[in-house]
């Protein structure tokens, strides 16, 4: 029973310092400052990456054909 005790004080005073532990504040703030700078990038998301990507490879892709078929016109 006393080593139960024991415990659980051990427990709840670890649980306090953690609490009250500047490295929690640092690493709010480190967030917050980091999400501010992410919000002030122009940054676009997966989808949206691969959405344009696949319209840039078609759009490459239709320009070869329209070269091919001025070339065949100019011989």
């Amino acid at each position: 029973m006393f080593t139960q005790q024991i415990i659980t004080e051990a427990t709840q005073q670890f649980a306090n310092l953690m609490k009250n532990n500047p490295l929690t504040d640092i690493e709010n703030n480190f967030k917050t400052i980091l999400q501010a700078t992410f919000d002030k990038l122009d940054l676009v998301s997966r989808h949206e990456f691969d959405v344009q990507q696949k319209v840039l490879a078609d759009t490459r892709a239709k320009l070869s054909e329209l070269e091919e078929i001025i070339k065949k016109l100019n011989v």
